[in-house]
């Protein structure tokens, strides 16, 4: 097996024994204590949570332990899903706190994801200064009577509170709706967390129906939510009568939602949907990456709201929100991030606000969605053959000058039949290419369009 590890400001990422190698991790666990110890004044403490992937424990182990080798103290907090280890970080008052979690990875990856003492992904001037710290060996380790504490604590339980308590989150209406609802965790920590939020919101336990809710981290399907990989529970939903099926990505940061009758409801409109039931009540604009469907325009121009675009990744999104003061925000690919609770993406605060949204109205998800617009996204990528991607991107700016253009991310040109986006790839020596139109065949014909033109 070839080794493959990813290091970028999203933290390192890699194949458990091909690339993330315990030195790897070690050795990253270092730079980011030490980074740590450099933010703080005094002790400094960090909360430890990890999905259910099969190599969890020993990575988490090895993370704590070489954290409390530079004398930080360490609280586990076991099997938990990234935003409920966000949500720790700030009620714990820690220094940061790590996620061992690759996402949508397969299950032989695994990755460490570094927190902030707010909760929040590390900005690109933080997670540099951690990835340069890793490229030096550790010089200065505690002493045998300085070693750090660890200690054990499960955070779940507040973070349903927590969303339950949120302003118009209401668990007695929904409790009338009587919901049946199918969950798919993909065998990781949101088979623990969405049943027992669900059970907190008022839906009866024996109407969840729980498929691959079983946190044994080997995964039933490949773990990304998207529709080739869920049709096992699009035929349960239909099956079962279901009001509708909740699908999330192994850390449960990402929501897909299946509609009634076993119809797959696009990532894209999780947060469009999110957004137009908390603009019912609440007021404030909207925040977004520029990859995300131009949906979310058409549904803040109902509300009488804004929206405003950031280059792609959570932390930018969380900035861009934190700069316009958005009222929630979030990314297409399920991600929604709602700042009353906390600055991160967020599945259990996603299905909260789609339940009670049908609390309220009494409408079907299917007759909701039907409301939505309709757009489609075409993901390409294109080999560059050797040239610089920077060079082709500007490119293809200074053509498309007279356009609306953001150049905050690589190319976005926003068209009156649709956008392409075009960035180029950090891992791969390729540039991808979305493009979105209002039918599938519109966004591939725009992508391969700009595609061609980029090497033309």
């Amino acid at each position: 097996m070839s080794k493959t590890l990813v290091v970028s400001i999203s933290g390192v990422r890699g194949i458990f024994g091909a690339g993330l190698d315990p030195e790897v991790i070690v050795r990253f666990a270092s730079a980011y204590g030490r980074w740590i110890l450099s933010q703080s004044s005094g002790n400094a403490t960090v909360v430890v949570g990890r999905d259910a992937r099969v190599s969890g424990p020993v990575c988490a182990d090895l993370v704590m332990r070489t954290l409390q080798s530079h004398g930080i103290d360490v609280v586990d907090a076991g099997l938990a899903t990234t935003p409920t280890v966000e949500k720790a970080v700030i009620a714990c008052g820690a220094a940061g706190g790590i996620v061992l979690s690759a996402s949508h990875n397969p299950a032989e990856w695994n990755a460490l994801k570094l927190l902030n003492a707010r909760g929040e992904f590390l900005p690109p001037v933080e997670a540099e200064a951690v990835i340069a710290l890793a490229e030096r060996a550790a010089d200065e380790w505690a002493a045998w009577d300085g070693i750090g504490d660890r200690r054990e604590q499960d955070f779940l339980n507040g973070h349903i509170e927590a969303v339950c308590g949120l302003d118009g989150i209401d668990p007695g209406a929904i409790a009338k709706r009587d919901f049946r609802i199918v969950v798919d965790a993909v065998n990781s920590v949101g088979g623990i967390a969405i049943p027992a939020l669900l059970e907190r919101l008022g839906v009866r336990k024996e109407q969840i129906v729980a498929l691959h809710c079983e946190p044994t981290g080997r995964f039933a399907h490949p773990a990304e939510p998207l529709p080739q990989n869920l049709t096992e529970i699009i035929e349960r939903v239909g099956e079962e009568g279901a009001d509708l099926g909740l699908v999330v990505d192994p850390d449960a940061d990402r929501l897909a939602l299946i509609a009634d009758g076993g119809v797959y409801v696009s990532e894209e409109l999780t947060q469009v949907l999110a957004a137009d039931f908390w603009w019912q009540s609440h007021s404030g604009p909207f925040a977004t990456n520029l990859s995300s469907s131009r949906a979310i325009e058409d549904v803040a121009a109902r509300h009488g709201e804004s929206v405003y675009r950031s280059a792609v990744g959570e932390i930018n999104v969380v900035e861009r929100m934190k700069e316009v003061g958005a009222a929630i925000g979030g990314e297409g690919n399920g991600g929604v991030i709602l700042p009353d609770l906390h600055y991160g993406r967020d599945a259990l605060v996603g299905t909260a606000l789609i339940l009670q949204h049908l609390a309220n109205t009494g409408m079907k998800l299917s007759e909701w969605v039907a409301e939505m617009p309709v757009y489609h996204i075409a993901k390409l990528k294109t080999d560059i053959e050797g040239m610089d991607p920077d060079t082709l991107l500007e490119r293809m700016a200074e053509r498309y000058a007279g356009e609306r253009i953001s150049t905050i991310d690589g190319v976005k040109i926003d068209l009156e039949e649709g956008w392409v986006h075009m960035r180029k790839s950090n891992t791969e020596p390729i540039i991808r290419v979305y493009a979105e139109a209002s039918s599938a065949e519109a966004a591939t014909a725009l992508g391969q369009r700009f595609m061609t033109e980029l090497l033309g």
